[in-house]
């Protein structure tokens, strides 16, 4: 098959979305926004022996490449709507192909996000994922709205997807009866788009996790200029981990494992009824970790009203080793 077989035999899909005036086939995809809306868009790009295993499931990574793209549309409190795909190829692989769309394709139709366009080369193996969506006017959880006196707070459990890299590496033994759960954290992210958009009138500022929380609640720090303070007993760790390492070890991977994919958010104490509320509905456990300060932004981490130290640091692709 030649690049154009694969688009069209693979690639193309009938989309039920009447925005979609033009998709796949033409030089740039039509699509329709809707009047008074605000255009979010969002790019991650998945590196072979970077981001993933080379052998990783094709399914599985299907569903990762679109859910870690969905995930920041969730963090902004997004409607996802559209998604282009450039992915490179080392080899036209046909069962490989299959799988990996089978992935892809069954989260964007969970979603209702239409695949508008993209690219198709040869070269070692990545996939750059584009979304877009609308949420709006003024609506826009942004970083850089957190006020002295919120707390912050994250949905799910911390660390579990590190846990299941690490279970893979051969680094940590998970027991038998965790086992699928950790992996499946690892392999088959869920975006919290149902959360993004029931924080929209409540939250004051939101990022989704994916390169540890101790790195990521930094960004809000750094663009509310504020100070935030983890209080490490708080947070939210599995059946799974607390079965598998000390809590210390657990403490460690919930701040700097990365690929979790929840959300980190924001609230005024005012709000914070409101708040149970509306995430009672979407069904999500969410946990209250610490508050944020005034003062020099950086994130603290306490415990027993004392000093924390993490060994580990959130990921970086550039930091220096």
């Amino acid at each position: 098959m030649n690049e154009f077989d694969i688009i069209k035999h693979y690639f193309t899909k009938a989309s039920h979305r009447k925005d979609v005036i033009m998709g796949p086939g033409d030089d740039c995809a039509l699509l329709q926004v809707p009047a008074n809306t605000l255009l979010a868009v969002s790019t991650d790009t998945l590196v072979s022996g970077v981001h993933f295993f080379a052998d990783m499931d094709p399914t599985a990574l299907g569903h990762k490449a679109l859910a870690v793209n969905l995930s920041d549309l969730a963090a902004m409190g997004a409607d996802p709507c559209w998604v282009s795909l450039a992915i490179t190829l080392p080899e036209v692989d046909e069962v490989w192909i299959k799988q990996f769309c089978a992935g892809f394709f069954e989260l964007s139709e969970y979603y209702n996000v239409a695949l508008v366009g993209g690219d198709t080369t040869k070269g070692p193996l990545s996939i750059t994922v584009t979304v877009h969506g609308t949420l709006p006017l003024g609506k826009g959880l942004l970083r850089s709205g957190a006020q002295v006196g919120d707390g912050i707070y994250v949905t799910g459990t911390l660390g579990d997807a590190a846990l299941g890299l690490q279970q893979a590496l051969g680094n940590i033994q998970v027991p038998k009866a965790h086992q699928e759960f950790v992996r499946n954290k690892f392999e088959y992210p869920h975006p919290r788009i149902l959360v993004g958009q029931a924080l929209r009138d409540i939250a004051t500022s939101a990022l989704d996790l994916s390169d540890g929380l101790a790195g990521d609640l930094a960004h809000i720090c750094r663009a509310s200029g504020l100070r935030a303070q983890i209080e490490v007993d708080q947070l939210p760790l599995s059946d799974a981990m607390q079965a598998s390492i000390s809590q210390e070890q657990g403490w460690e991977l919930a701040l700097t494992g990365g690929d979790d994919y929840e959300l980190c958010f924001t609230v005024s104490e005012l709000h914070r009824g409101q708040l149970e509320t509306a995430l009672s509905h979407c069904g999500v456990k969410f946990t209250r970790i610490g508050r944020m300060f005034s003062g020099e932004p950086n994130v603290e981490l306490v415990h027993e009203g004392k000093p924390y130290q993490i060994v580990n640091q959130s990921w970086d692709h550039f930091r220096k080793v």
